[in-house]
């Protein structure tokens, strides 16, 4: 089997030197490198990118030792049927470890084709570093680097308009772009880099937030033998991404006139206000998977995929989605509807194992950005309260108790919320007191909702009874209960009726 690199590889294209990239990772190289690549093939792009990994420990060794070369295999479903695509990715020429080759990676500011900055650093990226300095080799922080690296290309063509970039983050953060940089203006400021440069930053280069959309699973570790044999090349950097992507890019308008990735078909959006597009993601996508979680780890189901299949559990998620999210979301021209469809084929994606344990992490915190606003939200618009995603919060109180009927729960999230939500339920007894005691303990903690959701009329006594039902009835059971609305908890006797008295029958 071949080594995979350009001399080994027929047609491997090089072209020059435009982009400047932060992070060599799985997702950049299964998105912004994929985008960049069709771009090139497509639109006549013509752009090659050099990428620059951000930390000491990473894989420049790796992409140079295979020329910048690499497959991605993408795979899912489109229109209801099974589509897949493994295609070879060109458009990387060289990798840079700057903690090694600073001189060389500082000269490329001084290169005049360069146009684009692309970035993704984590989540954790995009910080400032008050102990990076101006004369670091180079600085620790990804903002600190690209502060310097700036102000290099400031220097060698005397402050050129012409000669400022596009820089495009894809961090998973919101204003991702914004946060970089008020970072690198605060550093400019706090070295002493001068007025004219600060104008610089301001005036002559655009700072692109976006929103990034696409399941990339990475590596394909238990299938690499198989796929390597069928490429006939032994490829290290084989990464798998679902086949749907989703690029929105806040932008002036030229910006999308010097990136040409409408004209090869790709699902890039420009747009000057991002907000709503975000949200529909946030609330849709990702609401639906918090939303989820504990359900379906609670009932047993370990996947995404099993949890869309299963009879009950599907129904709930589905309706969920339709009936409790979708409606409210309004903004002109943003279509919520078939975006959520296009979410549920995702979800079914048999190439793809999305495990609930890992969208399990700091799930407190996502449910308040990513399900609470659907929540508010319907209550605000009907006067009811949405009772599926009541229910998916109460199961979500379930889970952080630690255990369940045979199963013991490891909650992975900051230790004072695991520990206050452990210690809400010392002493629990199921009964109607107790019950109703936890639940208002749980929602009037106002550092984890970012306000006392004790103060919603009637969620306390919905939120008790689901946790009453789950714990005496068992999860499915419980939603069953939620899936028909028309049947009630029990007999007069039941003490969950004080529960239905003040929240569930006059709230829906």
């Amino acid at each position: 089997m071949q080594e995979l690199n350009r001399k080994t590889a027929r047609g491997a294209v090089s072209h020059p030197e435009r982009v400047l990239q932060y992070g060599e990772g799985n997702f950049l190289r299964a998105f912004a490198d994929w985008v960049i690549d069709r771009m090139n093939k497509e639109s006549g792009f013509a752009s090659g990118v050099t990428v620059v990994q951000p930390i000491p420990q990473g894989m420049a060794e790796l992409l140079n030792a295979q020329d910048g070369l690499y497959h991605l295999y993408l795979q899912g479903i489109k229109d209801g049927r099974t589509v897949s695509d493994l295609t070879r990715i060109d458009c990387i020429n060289r990798a840079l470890n700057p903690y090694t080759q600073y001189a060389e990676y500082i000269k490329i500011a001084d290169n005049p084709a360069l146009r684009f900055i692309v970035s993704n650093t984590t989540e954790a990226g995009i910080v400032y570093d008050e102990k990076d300095t101006a004369d670091m080799r180079p600085q620790q922080s990804f903002p600190g680097k690209l502060t310097a690296f700036l102000y290099r290309r400031f220097r060698t063509f005397g402050g050129a308009a012409g000669k400022g970039l596009i820089i495009i983050c894809c961090e998973l953060i919101e204003n991702n772009a914004g946060m970089l940089k008020q970072c690198v203006l605060s550093h400019a400021r706090k070295w002493g880099l001068g007025r004219a440069f600060t104008e610089w930053i301001e005036h002559a280069n655009a700072f692109c937030s976006t929103l990034v959309d696409r399941i990339v699973p990475g590596f394909p570790r238990n299938r690499i033998g198989d796929i390597q044999r069928q490429l006939g090349f032994r490829d290290q950097l084989v990464v798998e991404g679902e086949y749907f992507h989703l690029w929105v890019i806040e932008a002036p308008a030229w910006v999308e006139r010097e990136f040409p990735a409408r004209q090869a078909g790709l699902n890039v959006i420009f747009t000057d206000d991002m907000t709503p597009y975000r949200q529909r993601k946030v609330r849709i996508l990702n609401g639906a998977h918090t939303a989820s979680f504990a359900v379906s780890l609670l009932a047993g189901v370990e996947t995404v995929r099993e949890s869309v299949a299963h009879p009950q559990i599907g129904r709930f998620m589905s309706e969920l989605v339709a009936e409790e999210i979708c409606p409210f979301i309004n903004h002109a021209g943003i279509e919520a509807a078939s975006y959520a469809g296009e979410v549920w084929e995702r979800f079914q994606n048999p190439f793809i194992k999305h495990f609930w344990k890992s969208i399990a992490l700091n799930s407190v915190s996502k449910w308040e950005t990513r399900v609470l606003p659907s929540l508010t939200d319907h209550y605000l618009h009907t006067g009811r309260l949405p009772q599926r995603l009541v229910f998916s919060l109460a199961a979500l109180i379930c889970y952080y108790r630690g255990e369940y009927r045979d199963l013991s729960i490891q909650a992975d999230d900051a230790a004072e919320t695991v520990n206050f939500l452990r210690s809400v339920w010392a002493g629990f007894a199921l009964d109607a007191d107790s019950t109703l005691k936890l639940a208002r303990n749980v929602l009037a903690n106002a550092a984890l909702w970012k306000r006392n959701l004790d103060d919603i009329a009637g969620l306390a006594e919905a939120v008790a009874g689901h946790v009453f039902r789950i714990q005496r009835s068992g999860i499915l059971e419980a939603m069953a209960e939620v899936m028909a609305p028309e049947v009630r908890y029990g007999g007069s006797k039941d003490p969950l009726n004080v529960f239905i008295a003040a929240g569930v029958s006059e709230n829906g």
